[in-house]
């Protein structure tokens, strides 16, 4: 099954690569790997939740924030496959061939420390969306802030094809 049509039969669509908010790059690209920068949870270039997760922000809302932080990252993917004369859309994340790395941020009260928790949200999109080649490692890390006062922010390192 196309990574296309995992992402329609779980109801989402891949978004528009975010537009950066400072002097980067959404993603890059390093022999077969691509890297993206760190995303934040926006939705039609809006950040709809902000502050620390475990006071103003429930692990179960975090845990939503990551996954569509990952799903902006797919999206970061797919524009760099596509600017790179590859497939357009969706059908880009078929030349991935495994996530290796993901690293999520999670902004957190002082006495939280659900942050693997938060971070599963990234985690299981991507093997949602990738099957086998979602598998990945990660690390889950805890925050004072991060940009714009977002809860979440994903970054992750695909191997392509």
């Amino acid at each position: 099954m196309s990574a296309a049509e995992r992402l329609a039969g779980l109801g989402l669509e891949l978004p528009a690569a975010a537009a950066p908010v400072a002097a980067y790059v959404p993603a890059v690209r390093t022999g077969v790997h691509v890297h993206t920068s760190g995303q934040l949870p926006f939705v039609a270039g809006s950040l709809g939740t902000t502050g620390k997760v475990g006071a103003d922000v429930t692990p179960d809302e975090a845990q939503a924030l990551a996954r569509t932080c990952a799903l902006n990252a797919l999206a970061a993917v797919a524009a760099l496959i596509e600017s790179e004369g590859g497939p357009s859309g969706a059908a880009a994340l078929d030349r991935i061939v495994r996530v290796v790395k993901v690293v999520g941020f999670v902004a957190s009260d002082p006495s939280f420390t659900g942050q693997p928790g938060v971070v599963n949200g990234a985690s299981t999109l991507l093997h949602d969306v990738l099957g086998a080649a979602g598998v990945h490692a990660r690390s889950a890390v805890g925050v004072a802030v991060l940009p714009l006062d977002s809860p979440v922010e994903v970054e992750i390192v695909v191997e392509t094809a």
